[in-house]
């Protein structure tokens, strides 16, 4: 028997209806919006830290992150943003790209290393141009800060265009 033949014999054997249902999977996995840095339980981007906050963090010129709180929570990217405020999610909701992270959270060093889409927890982040950036560890944080960030900033962008598709 062919291989031809023995694949006519499946998907006889699976029916058409499942092959459609298959098949609409397959589309729908496809068109989904591109990936952001959350857990897998909850799908809370960042480790539920407040995003808006970053950004008055740096004014401050304070290094820790702040949780949000689940009560201030808005759904974006198919993920659920936290935030320490109403004020804050409103901002967020109002212009998200101005208040979310290169690259949805995920590690901008691991990326500009080519080792891929690494979560991060939002607790190693640093502010370049007004752009958030996020790390996974404090190492690759350090990296960005005492080295040519511009440089490592071109790289992570050409894998992230890869990777986010």
């Amino acid at each position: 028997m062919t291989r031809l033949s023995h694949l006519s014999k499946y998907l006889r054997l699976i029916g058409i209806r499942s092959l459609s249902a298959l098949s609409l999977l397959l589309v729908s996995l496809s068109l989904q919006a591109e990936p952001v840095s959350k857990s897998f339980f909850g799908g809370v981007a960042i480790g539920g830290h407040d995003t808006v906050a970053y950004h008055q963090l740096a004014k401050a010129g304070k290094p820790k992150a702040i949780e949000g709180n689940d009560r201030f929570s808005v759904k974006w990217k198919g993920a659920n943003w936290h935030f320490i405020s109403k004020a804050d999610a409103q901002k967020f909701s109002d212009n998200p790209e101005a208040f979310s992270p290169a690259y949805n959270g995920f590690c901008a060093n691991a990326l500009s290393l080519g080792e891929g889409l690494v979560k991060t927890d939002g607790s190693h982040w640093k502010i370049f141009e007004d752009q958030l950036y996020l790390f996974y560890a404090d190492r690759g944080r350090q990296r960005w800060v005492n080295g040519n960030w511009q440089t490592y900033k071109v790289e992570a962008d050409q894998a992230w265009q890869v990777l986010s598709k």
